[in-house]
């Protein structure tokens, strides 16, 4: 099955995208906005969930959002037409790295895409680039919260070196020059509810077009990754979306 059109059945439950609720990603987006006229640029915005909601915040502004996954984009400009902000969203099918945006932004967003730009320190690079001087850049990142056991790195495909504990994620962005001024570690119940709806919404889709010829693809992926997640990785990963200005 097309892996785009996989993401995008998966995330149908849970457009957020990663495992963070809806009133944390307001908490966040609280913190983060200080101009009524604020840039925003999301990058692997999916279906720009999160930019959108970040205009609610932002009467004046306008955001970008970009993304190699065509469906995903369907769904964000339907979004934004239902909640009457087509005209304030400007939608890129493209490679996050390649975007060459016109100016700088107040508020750039990387939740759960920084394998766009090879991990954590990539990011702060290059998605740190297009950030405004007294700007904001929030990026969603895993961590280790225990030492990963063998059954999460071979679930997740991982390498201990993948990912540090938080306190060497902050140490990570304060030696790249970027200084964490809000965070939020996302708690178990975030997580299962994520997981949850993205298995379920597979399952459920599978369920539902039993003559599909993606059907069982789409029920074996769904029960691949749920196992992968009940006996590998739950509760040995973490995800902490950290609120980063200029040091």
């Amino acid at each position: 099955m097309d892996r785009q059109r996989l993401s995008s059945i998966a995330h149908s439950h849970h457009p957020i995208a990663a495992p963070v609720s809806g009133v944390n990603v307001n908490r966040l987006l609280r913190r983060a906005g200080r101009r009524p006229a604020a840039r925003i640029l999301d990058l692997g915005c999916g279906e720009a969930t999160w930019a959108l909601q970040a205009l609610a915040h932002h009467p004046d502004g306008h955001a970008d959002g970009v993304d190699l996954n065509p469906y995903a984009l369907e769904r964000a400009a339907e979004a934004a037409a239902v909640r009457g902000l087509a005209d304030r969203l400007t939608l890129h099918e493209r490679d996050a790295r390649s975007y060459v945006p016109d100016g700088d932004y107040d508020l750039v967003l990387c939740v759960g895409s920084t394998h766009a730009f090879g991990g954590f320190g990539g990011t702060l690079e290059l998605a740190g680039r297009h950030v405004d001087p007294d700007g904001i850049l929030m990026v969603g990142e895993g961590f280790w919260p225990v030492p990963p056991t063998p059954a999460a790195l071979a679930a997740l495909g991982a390498k201990p070196d993948d990912h540090t504990d938080l306190a060497g994620l902050v140490d990570a962005a304060e030696q790249a020059g970027w200084t964490p001024v809000y965070g939020h570690v996302s708690d178990v119940a975030e997580w299962d509810d994520y997981e949850w709806s993205w298995t379920g919404s597979l399952t459920e889709w599978a369920l539902d077009n039993p003559g599909h010829p993606d059907a069982t693809d789409a029920f074996a992926a769904a029960r691949e990754h749920r196992d992968q997640w009940l006996r590998g990785y739950r509760g040995v990963l973490g995800f902490v979306t950290l609120v980063l200005r200029r040091t």
